[in-house]
C-alpha cells in the first residue's frame, strides 16, 4: 500500500470516474486503473463498484476512503513540519472567498502578500460559504475567508476583521433624515436583500427579525449585487443595507445617502477559515497577519455587534 494508490483512489472517490481521476491526477487511465487494482487485491476487497455508471463506492470502500483522507492529509503534514523547521513560507495555497468579501478585500491585501511572501503560489477561488466548506473537508482549499460563526467541528475560525454594516438610505426614503440608524428603524418589508445563498443576506434577515418589524410576505426584490441594490434604492424601491467596505468605493454622488448605525453597530464577523488538521499552517499565519494589518487601517468603528451568518429558523 502506498500513499499514491491512496490518492488515486481518492481522485475515484470524488469524480466517479476512472478517466477524469487520472486527468486530474496528471497520469495515464491505464496507471490509476492499475494502481486502485493493485490495492484492492492487496486489501482483498473492492472500493468501487464498477458495474455501475457512475462508479459507486462500496460499502467497505466508503470507511477505506475516509481513512485515505486521513492517511494522505497526515503524510502531506510530515512536509508542512519540514517547512516549518526551515522557516519556509511557499508553494501552492488555494484560498476560496465569499463573493461579498472578494470585490473588497482582495485589493486589499493581494499585492502587499505576493510581495512579502513570492514563494507562496496564492490561488483564489470566490465561492460560497457552503462549496467552501465542502472543498475545505475534501482537500480542495487549503482555507476560506467567510462570515462567521459558522460553528462546525472540523473547521478552525481565526478572525480577521470585524465589518459594520452600514444602511444606504435614498432622499425620498422615509429615514433619510436621520443622520444615525438603529435596528428599531429596520422595516423588513423596504429592505432590499442579495439573493438567497449569501451569507450576507442571512445576517441581515437575522437583524431584522431581531428588530421585530416583520409583516406580512417579505423581500419581494433580491439582486445577486450590491450595485444593484443601490439602484434599485435610488429608484425608489426601499433602502438595502452594506457592508462598511463596500460604502467606501460608491459614487462620491451617492456617499451621502449612507447612513452609520448608532453603537453597537451591527457588524459582521470576517473570518479566516480552515481545517482542524492545520496543514499549510505557516502560510495561513502569514496570511491572517497581512489581512489583519491591513484592514485594520481601514476600518475605525470599534463598538459592534456582531449578527451571525447563520439563519435562524
Amino acid at each position: 500500500m502506498t500513499i499514491t494508490q491512496l490518492q488515486y483512489v481518492l481522485a475515484v472517490a470524488e469524480y466517479k470516474n476512472f478517466t477524469l481521476a487520472a486527468e486530474k491526477s496528471f497520469v495515464t487511465q491505464p496507471t490509476l486503473s492499475m494502481q486502485v487494482q493493485k490495492l484492492e487485491d492487496e486489501l482483498g476487497v473492492l472500493i468501487f463498484d464498477r458495474s455501475k455508471k457512475p462508479i459507486s463506492i462500496t460499502a467497505v470502500g466508503e470507511k477505506i476512503v475516509n481513512q485515505a483522507k486521513n492517511i494522505v492529509a497526515e503524510a502531506e503534514r510530515i512536509k508542512d513540519i519540514v517547512d516549518q523547521d526551515k522557516g519556509f513560507i511557499g508553494g501552492d495555497y488555494t484560498l476560496g472567498i465569499i463573493p461579498t468579501v472578494m470585490p473588497t478585500l482582495l485589493p486589499m491585501f493581494l499585492n502587499t502578500f505576493i510581495k512579502k511572501y513570492p514563494k507562496v503560489n496564492l490561488i483564489i477561488k470566490e465561492q460560497s460559504t457552503d462549496a467552501m466548506i465542502r472543498n475545505i473537508l475534501d482537500g480542495h482549499l487549503d482555507a476560506g475567508i467567510a462570515a462567521t460563526p459558522l460553528e462546525i467541528e472540523f473547521i478552525k475560525e481565526r478572525p480577521l476583521y470585524y465589518e459594520p454594516f452600514v444602511g444606504y438610505v435614498p432622499q425620498s426614503h422615509r429615514l433619510s433624515q436621520e443622520p444615525m440608524l438603529t435596528t428599531e428603524d429596520l422595516d423588513v418589508n423596504d429592505v432590499l436583500l442579495l439573493q438567497d445563498g449569501h451569507c450576507f443576506r442571512d445576517g441581515v434577515i437575522n437583524l431584522c427579525k431581531a428588530s421585530k418589524n416583520v409583516q406580512g410576505e417579505m423581500f419581494k426584490i433580491e439582486s445577486g449585487s450590491f450595485e444593484t441594490l443601490v439602484s434599485l434604492a435610488d429608484e425608489g424601491m426601499g433602502m438595502t443595507l452594506l457592508p462598511y467596505l463596500n460604502s467606501l468605493h460608491l459614487d462620491p454622488k451617492k456617499r451621502p445617502n449612507i447612513r452609520p448605525f448608532k453603537n453597537p453597530s451591527p457588524a459582521r464577523e470576517i473570518s479566516l477559515i480552515y481545517h482542524k488538521s492545520e496543514l499549510k499552517i505557516q502560510i495561513t499565519d502569514a496570511l491572517k497577519d497581512v489581512i489583519s494589518g491591513i484592514v485594520r487601517g481601514a476600518i475605525a468603528f470599534q463598538d459592534v455587534k456582531i449578527v451571525s451568518p447563520l439563519a435562524q429558523k
